[in-house]
């Protein structure tokens, strides 16, 4: 009678034991898949930003050893005194409001067309999405050849004298340049995107929203944009990230020109850092301000989406 009174008080002891290790072991099996990612991050990425925060205050300049700490004047140089790098700011502001509206609405465009089709579904996916395999490098390099040879010869053949511009040599025209280039290649990405959201919206809501009578807008607007409000969160960070970090398509097709007039604070930087006397302090601190913009701007825009995202 002692022995089953005992085995019966163990019993749930060991009932419990069991869930808490396999929750050990759950969250143990997540942490080492996690640990090569947190690692690399941890020194490639975290470490270094930590390095180029504290480098800002200084007046190092890349090669030196020996610096000095200058406090807060690089910062209050920047927005001071630098007009050069007021003015990028201002045309990187400019540059990602026109990248993320266009992207994200011809992007989600094309998805819903495709998405619609039942045919050549995958052809027409392919064919959108292949420009993205492509280096931006490249892509700058082939639109360069075709903004100042193709396009002139072909407003001549074919009577279109819109297309003969000066797309590169011209401040105005360099700027919608650079957006085609930009956004050719990375409407694609955002599509599939877009195309694998769609494709999780449920049937049976879009026929009971045809059966009672709601046309294609109402459609979109009251059932298929809130089921795919995750990928809008997801496509609107990547585009608001890429396009303040532009710096490839910009310095292959135009390198910030003419003049300055299409520089961008990636350029601006690494001319500051690599060109003008190697002042290092003085770029890091311009990254560091476009790092905090950056931050600020992508929590604001992930803040609304999801708040949109859970409302759906």
């Amino acid at each position: 009678m002692k022995e089953s009174v005992a085995e019966s008080r163990n019993t749930p002891s060991i009932d419990l034991a069991i869930p808490k290790r396999k929750t050990l072991n759950k969250y143990l099996s997540l942490i080492l898949f996690v640990l090569p990612a947190f690692i690399f991050y941890f020194v490639f990425l975290f470490i270094p930003t930590i390095g180029a925060g504290v480098y800002s205050f200084t007046n190092w300049n890349g090669l030196n050893p020996a610096y000095d700490f200058v406090g807060f004047s690089n910062y209050v140089e920047a927005f001071t005194e630098d007009m050069a790098f007021r003015h990028s700011f201002f045309f990187t502001l400019k540059y990602t409001a026109f990248v993320f509206v266009i992207q994200n609405v011809v992007a989600l465009s094309l998805a819903l067309l495709i998405e619609s089709r039942t045919r050549s579904k995958g052809f027409f996916r392919t064919i959108f999405f292949m420009p993205n395999m492509i280096s931006l490098i490249i892509s700058a390099l082939m639109f360069s050849f075709i903004f100042t040879n193709v396009l002139p010869e072909l407003s001549q053949h074919a009577l279109l004298s819109v297309l003969d511009q000066p797309w590169i040599g011209n401040a105005k025209v360099s700027f919608y340049s650079i957006l085609i280039v930009s956004l050719w290649q990375g409407i694609g990405y955002m599509m599939v995107i877009y195309m694998a959201a769609l494709q999780g919206v449920p049937k049976q809501l879009k026929e009971a929203s045809m059966i009672d009578g709601a046309n294609i807008f109402q459609r979109l607007r009251h059932v298929i944009l809130p089921m795919i409000m995750h990928a809008i969160t997801i496509c609107s960070f990547l585009t608001l990230n890429g396009a303040f970090k532009v710096f490839d398509v910009v310095y292959a097709l135009t390198q910030g020109g003419p003049g300055t007039s299409t520089q961008v604070i990636t350029l601006n930087i690494y001319e500051e850092a690599f060109s003008n006397n190697f002042r290092f302090g003085y770029a890091n601190s311009k990254a560091m301000i476009l790092f905090i913009v950056v931050m600020i701007i992508t929590l604001i825009q992930v803040r609304v989406t999801k708040g949109k995202e859970l409302e759906a």
